[in-house]
């Protein structure tokens, strides 16, 4: 996919959705963007919050049974000896209760390892896709009354404390339209989901990076998938949910040094080859 070039300034957004400055973009939105290195990088982190699982050892193995030999007309599997279930087939992987074959053993290696500079420049890679209003769209948000990306509004925006400030506040900028269109898409489903605490299905929305905590967490974190994550924890997983770049991120102008200092190697490496 052929992508625009980004223009050398963006616009700064205030609290009321207007316009107070002009900032040159950022480097790292200039970061070539990565797909394949987003998901399997994304792939890899998710391994880690995979529960390691294992049979017990001895399940299927208790029973005292004990091969009879040749010459009695019976199968040459093992059999319990003591009554009532005297000459039962046990013990063996085709006997009722018996062990399970190839089964997944307790200490096997679940998450995946993966490099720290690989890990770093998929996290940069995937804060350039959010600069991209072809990329965001092809996703599935909608950005009909986004104006320009990537979108970065002042710190003021960190100190909203109500969740109902924060709806009028997407509103003005434009992404409460998103946030609709995941309130619209909720589904409940039943069975194993359910009892496991997975019934209710949210689908992502916008993603809010701040870089100092004020009170925007508490009143963005109830909207329907909207997420919110300070600029030294975002990750891929934030940034590119299912391994797919391009979700719909609004940045705060604190949280911008932030990200270019933990990611400064990856920016001063790509200067150097560039040039």
């Amino acid at each position: 996919m052929q992508l625009p070039e980004l223009p050398r300034e963006i616009p700064v957004l205030n609290l009321m959705g207007v316009e107070v400055k002009r900032i040159e973009l950022p480097r790292v939105f200039r970061v070539p963007i990565k797909p394949f290195l987003i998901r399997r990088i994304f792939i890899h982190q998710h391994s880690q919050s995979i529960q390691p699982k294992g049979r017990y050892p001895l399940a299927g193995k208790e029973k005292s049974a004990e091969y009879f030999g040749v010459g009695l007309g019976l199968a040459r599997v093992p059999r319990i000896k003591t009554p009532p279930l005297y000459g039962v087939a046990a013990f063996v992987a085709q006997a009722r209760g018996g062990r399970r074959p190839h089964v997944t053993p307790p200490e096997k290696k679940v998450h995946k390892e993966m490099n720290k500079k690989e890990r770093l420049l998929a996290v940069a890679s995937a804060i350039a896709a959010t600069a991209y209003r072809e990329l965001v769209e092809r996703r599935g948000h909608v950005v009909e009354g986004i104006e320009a990306f990537p979108i970065i509004v002042d710190a003021e925006v960190e100190s909203i404390k109500k969740t109902r400030e924060f709806k009028e506040f997407a509103k003005r900028i434009g992404i409460y339209a998103d946030i609709e269109r995941v309130a619209g898409s909720v589904k409940h489903v039943g069975s194993k989901a359910k009892w496991r605490g997975r019934g209710r299905k949210v689908r992502k929305g916008p993603l809010i990076v701040y870089g100092e905590d004020r009170s925007i967490f508490e009143a963005a974190r109830n909207m329907p998938g909207v997420d919110v994550i300070h600029a030294k924890d975002v990750s891929v997983i934030h940034l590119a949910p299912g391994g797919v770049p391009g979700r719909l991120t609004v940045w705060t102008e604190p949280a911008i040094p932030i990200i270019e200092e933990r990611l400064r190697y990856i920016l001063n490496r790509l200067e150097v080859i560039t040039l």
